[in-house]
């Protein structure tokens, strides 16, 4: 059985700001680098396999919560935004013009002007994933651990989605079966680490 556990990126200002940051190469804040240097991997996860996305918010929380540099894939990149990357997703939904979706709404082949979809975003993931051959821990980004866990979950972007995402959490999937684990593992703070 291979597994891969998924984390998210630590925040960055252009989050806390609510702006879409897709493939921008934000780093993350002082805040969350603080947050993050009191975190660690936990067992066994800490002796995983580690990779990241190229952004220098996810090797960068790569690099805190397990104390060495990840190895890297293009793959991993967040989702491509297109013409909304930068802009505020409060902002897009109250323009009717715009052709911004909640979630719930946006089906497999939703695509941002100039973006990418979904089923695009899979297409992207599917042969990296193929080539995982060890248990791995991913640090990514949002768009990523949608499809990845759409897909073990069977959710088809419709509809309220059955997991919910928080930071400081491994979303883990059984690569072999495509399951996700019911609940995520959480981070470890450091003094609580031998």
């Amino acid at each position: 059985m291979t597994r891969l556990a998924l984390l998210r990126h630590g925040h960055t200002a252009w989050n806390r700001a609510g702006r879409i940051q897709g493939r921008s190469d934000i780093p993350l804040d002082d805040e969350a680098r603080a947050q993050l240097s009191g975190l660690r991997l936990p067992p066994p996860w800490d002796k995983a396999e580690l990779w990241s996305s190229l952004l220098s918010r996810a090797t960068e929380t790569a690099q805190l919560v397990a104390g060495r540099a990840p190895r890297t894939d293009p793959a991993l990149t967040e989702m491509d935004w297109g013409d909304w990357e930068g802009q505020r997703g409060l902002d897009l939904i109250a323009d009717l013009d715009s052709g911004y979706r909640h979630i719930e709404d946006w089906g497999w082949a939703y695509r941002p002007p100039g973006g990418e979809s979904p089923a695009e975003l899979w297409a992207r993931l599917e042969p990296w994933l193929a080539g995982l051959q060890t248990d791995a821990v991913a640090v990514c980004h949002i768009g990523i651990m949608r499809v990845i866990l759409a897909r073990t979950w069977g959710w088809e972007f419709a509809g309220p989605a059955p997991f919910r995402i928080k930071r400081n959490r491994l979303y883990v999937v059984d690569l072999d079966r495509m399951q996700p684990e019911p609940e995520p593992v959480r981070l470890t703070p450091r003094e609580d680490m031998p």
